[in-house]
């Protein structure tokens, strides 16, 4: 399966006011594993930006002015997503915008060239329902590392937004180019000995809860059942078997 994760920057919030995309990052997976042959753009928007975009993102007008123009970009972007799933954080805003340009050019809309979009913020919504779920938090929560994201950036966020998919889908926990991945060899090697481990030698310690640690925790217990009105399972489940043994 070819995935593209997909990420832009613009100069505002609404590509029906004449705002336009400055920005352009996509990052290739194909099987769960990134293939490196990604696509980064920066583009001429042909208007100049508004200053709450540029003090997210940092493209000025000056660094934008000698950037090639949508159209002159535009089928190599159509050739490189065509018939890929593309995965977007908040989609509707980067495809809003991707229709605004491609109508532009003449090229059909961009659910029309992708062979699929999903949208991680709804997914996010779905797995974590009232917390936060910008990329950053899910970085947070997923412990994907963005300390170095200090503006906004098309290619760095698609490259985080990959990371956090993944864990999201509980799949590896980081992703690595295909010439990186190990043999099949040293994976048989690596299963051969740890079935040569013999796990019966083994002797794990028990260690007991101080009578001050049991007080602590049937105190926090007490107080659960408290604030659930009677409902803990372990309170109906212990009284069943305290009948079943009179």
């Amino acid at each position: 399966m070819r995935q593209i994760f997909l990420d832009t920057e613009t100069t505002g919030l609404d590509p029906k006011t004449g705002d336009r995309i400055v920005e352009i990052g996509c990052v290739e997976m194909v099987n769960r594993r990134l293939t490196g042959r990604n696509l980064h753009l920066y583009l001429n928007p042909e208007r100049p930006g508004s200053e709450e975009a540029i003090r997210i993102h940092g493209l000025t007008d000056e660094f934008l002015a000698d950037k090639p123009k949508f159209r002159e970009i535009a089928d190599e972007l159509v050739e490189y997503v065509r018939g890929a799933e593309v995965i977007i954080h908040n989609a509707g805003f980067d495809v809003g915008f991707l229709d605004a340009e491609l109508r532009r050019v003449g090229q059909p809309r961009f659910a029309e060239l992708a062979g699929g979009i999903l949208d991680t913020l709804v997914m996010a919504r779905e797995m974590f329902p009232g917390k936060a779920n910008s990329l950053d938090a899910l970085c947070r929560r997923l412990e994907v590392d963005n300390t170095h994201r200090h503006f906004h950036g098309a290619l760095l966020d698609s490259n985080l937004l990959a990371e956090v998919y993944i864990r999201m889908t509980r799949g590896q926990n980081s992703l690595v180019i295909d010439e990186e991945k190990g043999s099949e060899e040293q994976v048989e090697q690596i299963d051969e000995e740890q079935a040569a481990i013999d796990l019966s030698t083994f002797v794990l310690p028990v260690l007991r809860a101080a009578e001050a640690e049991q007080a602590a925790h049937d105190k926090m217990l007490a107080e659960l059942d408290k604030a659930s009105g009677g409902k803990t399972i372990w309170r109906q489940v212990l009284a069943h078997g305290e009948k079943a043994v009179a």
